[in-house]
């Protein structure tokens, strides 16, 4: 076996029945999980008809390089959503099967693990997307890891990074809006990295799957080629950007989602994948086309989340004080105690699951581990169960 599958921590679901291993929720009462991040919302008509329609692409090899009618899609949507001046559909964009699995696959395609001395460094922020660890651990890196804590407002804090971490870094991943705290990366932050990467030579990977899910339709999330085109960069060097249809239009089942960016890492990372043997369902490529050219659903969608945050807010935050996060789908709320105890009572007394957020960080190298004290909230359910779930936290909270 590869010894370093020895180093990957269980998945927090993993660490979260164990915790409920020695419990029950009430029978009594209808379980609600707040804790999984997976849209619930009803899949677009359209998208489903379309799928239906298209389904002599069973018979059909796909290639890995995606059709040209679902590359074209995804350069046209860069181009609009992020003010950027052009996006070449044949070289700077590659259909993927979800994020997921991309924000892995990448490490393993650019990290060099023929470097001398020490392991190459992977940056991550912290609480954090699981995902991020292992694929640097699998690469054969070391990941790095940048708490994001109430007084840096939840976002890395670059500044603080020595400068022999950097000299190290090979890759570092970003996520904005971030998982779990919705934090937004600026304009500025984002100009940063970028000078940085050029300094240092690391690769930007910036995981941008909650964009479309933000609070103002006026101020959408800036994103990382957004900034690239603001220094009049249209090659995007060492940056890219992921992106999915599961969140922004309800499509987890589709698996589909897309890297662009910088046309030498999309070289690297298309080789690999032709190896690798991830090409998209032809059906499934020709569906999510139609998808990124519409965004009357996406307005749907933002509006039904905005309403779940509104009314959740309302109900908690006299009870449980809430940051209301500019973008994504969740809460990261405070616990008054532990965030263990915290979710295993609730879960007990309510039938209510959230997600301690011990479970989504790592200790820093002060023993700290940021997420201790804090639980993820996901309002994916429906509106009325939101409202259910957050009645019965705030019963549980004045008990």
């Amino acid at each position: 076996m590869n010894p370093d599958l020895a180093l990957l921590h269980p998945y927090p679901f993993e660490k979260l029945s164990k915790l409920f291993a020695n419990h029950s929720a009430p029978a009594g009462l209808k379980p609600i999980a707040l804790s999984i991040g997976e849209p619930r919302h009803p899949a677009p008509a359209f998208a489903v008809e379309a799928l239906r329609d298209g389904l002599a692409g069973l018979s059909t090899y796909p290639s890995t390089l995606g059709l040209p009618v679902i590359r074209e899609a995804i350069a046209e949507w860069l181009c609009g959503r992020f003010q950027l001046h052009e996006v070449n559909p044949a070289t700077q964009v590659l259909p993927v099967n979800g994020t997921r699995e991309a924000l892995f696959a990448l490490a393993q395609a650019v990290i060099d693990r023929g470097v001398s001395g020490d392991k190459p460094l992977v940056l991550m922020p912290n609480p954090f997307y699981q995902i991020y660890e292992g694929a640097a651990l699998l690469a054969g890196a070391e990941p790095y890891f940048l708490s994001c804590t109430e007084a840096s407002a939840f976002q890395p804090d670059f500044d603080a990074v020595p400068e022999s971490v950097w000299q190290r870094t090979q890759l570092i991943y970003l996520c904005t809006p971030g998982n779990p705290t919705g934090a937004l990366l600026s304009m500025e932050t984002l100009k940063k990295l970028i000078a940085l990467s050029d300094r240092y030579g690391f690769i930007i990977a910036s995981d941008e799957c909650y964009s479309e899910i933000y609070r103002d339709e006026a101020v959408p999330p800036v994103g990382l080629l957004q900034a690239c085109a603001s220094l009049a960069r249209d090659d995007y060097r060492n940056c890219v950007v992921f992106h999915s249809l599961s969140k922004r239009s309800n499509l987890p089942g589709l698996r589909s989602g897309f890297v662009a960016g910088d046309a030498n890492v999309m070289s690297a990372f298309l080789r690999y994948r032709t190896y690798h043997g991830s090409a998209m369902p032809v059906q499934h490529q020709q569906v999510s086309a139609k998808v990124w050219r519409d965004e009357a659903h996406v307005r749907d969608n933002r509006a039904r989340y905005n309403a779940k945050f509104a009314q959740v807010f309302d109900i908690l935050n006299p009870v449980l004080p809430l940051h209301a996060p500019d973008a994504g789908f969740y809460f990261w709320a405070k616990t008054p105690g532990s965030d263990e105890d915290f979710a295993r009572e609730l879960h007990a007394q309510q039938a209510v699951t959230v997600l301690p957020g011990r479970y989504l960080a790592r200790a820093d190298e002060h023993g700290h581990n940021p997420g201790e004290g804090y639980v993820r909230m996901a309002l994916v359910a429906s509106l009325d169960e939101c409202i259910e779930a957050a009645e019965r936290i705030r019963d549980f909270m004045t008990r």
